[in-house]
C-alpha cells in the first residue's frame, strides 16, 4: 500500500512526457476515422462492392490508413507528411472517392507550427490550389488551418521568450545579490582590518612602554603588559571572524574612523532630525564590546534604520540593544502599517548586508513582516564578560 503513491507518481511522470506521441496518437486516430467516414459517405462509385449498407474497396481504405498513420510523425518531418497525404489524396480523387481532405489539413496545420513562416507559406499556395481544383476543400479552410498553425507556433515562441526572460531575470538576480554579498564582505573586511591594525600598534606601544619602565617600574610594566594580552587577544578574534573573507583593492576608498556603539545614540538623533521618530532603548549592563562586533552592530542599526527611512512611513521606531552574559541582541521595529509597500525579506541589498554582517560576527539576523510594521532582529555572540 505506500508503494501505491509511488506507482501513481511514475505512471503520471510517464505519462506527461509522453503526452505528445499520445497527443499524435489520438490525432491521427481521429482524422483516418473522419476521412474515413467522409470517404464512404452517400453512394459509392462504381465498381465499389457494399458489405451491408457499407461500401468497401481495398484502395481507399489502405490510402486513407497509410494518410493518417503518417500524421504520426508529424513533428519529425512536416513537409514530407504533407506531401504524403497530398498524394493519397491525388490518389483517390481519379478513382471516383471524395476525401475530405482531413489528413491534409492537420499536415498543413502541422508544417505551420513547426517549421519556418517562410517553408509553410510556400507549401500553403501549392496545397491550397490543389485542394480547390480537386474540389476537397475551399480555399478558406486551407487558410484558416495555415492561420491556425501559424498562431500555435508564435504562442509557443511567445512562451518560450518568456521563460527565458525569467530565466535571465533569475540568474541576474542571483548575480546581483552576490555581487552585493561580496561587496559587503569586501567593506567588512576593510573595516575590521582597520580595528587589527589599531590593535597591533597598540600592543606594539605597550610593549615599548613596559620595555622601558620594566627596570624601574616593574609593576607598571606588569599592569601594560596585561593589557596589551588583553588587546591581543581580540585582536586574535577579529582575525578569526574575517577569515574567508577576500578584499579587493578599492583605491577610491575614503578611510575613516569606524563607528561603535558609542555614537549609536548621535546616529539616532540624525533620524530624528530627519523626522522619524526614534526610540533608543538600552537594557541589561552596557560594556565595550570587540571593535568589530560593535561595528557590525552599528552596521546593522543604520541599515534597518535606513530601510524604515527609504519604505515607509512610521508614526514611532524603536530600537532596542540588551547586553546579555554572552549574546547583544540588537532589535529595530516600526509601526509602518504592516509593512505593505516594504521589500520583502528574501529580496534587496540592505537585508542580505544585515545578514552578511552579523554572520561574520558568528551571529544571525531575522527580519520579517509584522502585524504593524517590520521587525529586524540580530543576535550577536560576545563571550562571557570581560
Amino acid at each position: 500500500m505506500n508503494r501505491l503513491p509511488e506507482r501513481a507518481r511514475t505512471a503520471y511522470g510517464l505519462l506527461v512526457a509522453r503526452r505528445s506521441a499520445l497527443f499524435d496518437l489520438a490525432l491521427a486516430v481521429i482524422t483516418t476515422g473522419v476521412e474515413l467516414g467522409q470517404l464512404f459517405d452517400g453512394a459509392p462509385p462504381v465498381g465499389v462492392i457494399r458489405v451491408g449498407v457499407i461500401p468497401v474497396d481495398v484502395i481507399p481504405v489502405v490510402v486513407t490508413v497509410f494518410a493518417g498513420s503518417v500524421l504520426l510523425v508529424r513533428r519529425r518531418a512536416p513537409l514530407t507528411v504533407l506531401i504524403a497525404v497530398c498524394a493519397g489524396a491525388a490518389v483517390l480523387v481519379p478513382l471516383g472517392y471524395s476525401p475530405g481532405g482531413a489528413p491534409v489539413v492537420v499536415a498543413l496545420a502541422s508544417l505551420a507550427d513547426l517549421r519556418d513562416r517562410r517553408v509553410s507559406v510556400a507549401a500553403l499556395v501549392p496545397t491550397a490550389l490543389f485542394l480547390l481544383l480537386a474540389s476537397i476543400c475551399s480555399l478558406p479552410v486551407s487558410i484558416g488551418a495555415w492561420a491556425l498553425g501559424s498562431y500555435l507556433q508564435t504562442r509557443r515562441r511567445y512562451t518560450w521568450a518568456l521563460e527565458d526572460r525569467a530565466a535571465t531575470l533569475e540568474r541576474e538576480r542571483e548575480q546581483l545579490d552576490q555581487i552585493a554579498a561580496q561587496r559587503e564582505r569586501t567593506s567588512i573586511a576593510r573595516e575590521l582590518h582597520d580595528i587589527v591594525a589599531h590593535s597591533v600598534t597598540v600592543m606594539l606601544i605597550g610593549v615599548r612602554g613596559a620595555r622601558d619602565v620594566l627596570p624601574t617600574e616593574p609593576q607598571v610594566a606588569a599592569e601594560t603588559l596585561e593589557r596589551v594580552e588583553a588587546n591581543a587577544e581580540q585582536s586574535l578574534a577579529e582575525l578569526r571572524r574575517i577569515l574567508g573573507l577576500l578584499r579587493t583593492s578599492d583605491n577610491s576608498a575614503q578611510w575613516r574612523p569606524q563607528p561603535s556603539l558609542d555614537q549609536l545614540a548621535e546616529l539616532v538623533s540624525g533620524y530624528r532630525a530627519a523626522g522619524m521618530s526614534v526610540r533608543l532603548e538600552l537594557t541589561g549592563e552596557a560594556r565595550p564590546l570587540a571593535g568589530g562586533l560593535e561595528l557590525s552592530a552599528y552596521r546593522i542599526v543604520e541599515e534597518a534604520l535606513t530601510n524604515v527611512l527609504k519604505h515607509t512611513d512610521p508614526t514611532q521606531v524603536t530600537v532596542t540593544l540588551h547586553y546579555g552574559r554572552t549574546q547583544l541582541d540588537v532589535t529595530v521595529e516600526d509601526d509602518g502599517g504592516g509593512g505593505r509597500d516594504r521589500v520583502p525579506p528574501a529580496a534587496g541589498h540592505g537585508i542580505l548586508g544585515m545578514r552578511e554582517r552579523a554572520a561574520v560576527t558568528g551571529g544571525s539576523l531575522d527580519a520579517r513582516h509584522t502585524a504593524s510594521g517590520f521587525l529586524v532582529t540580530a543576535r550577536l555572540p560576545v563571550g562571557d564578560a570581560a
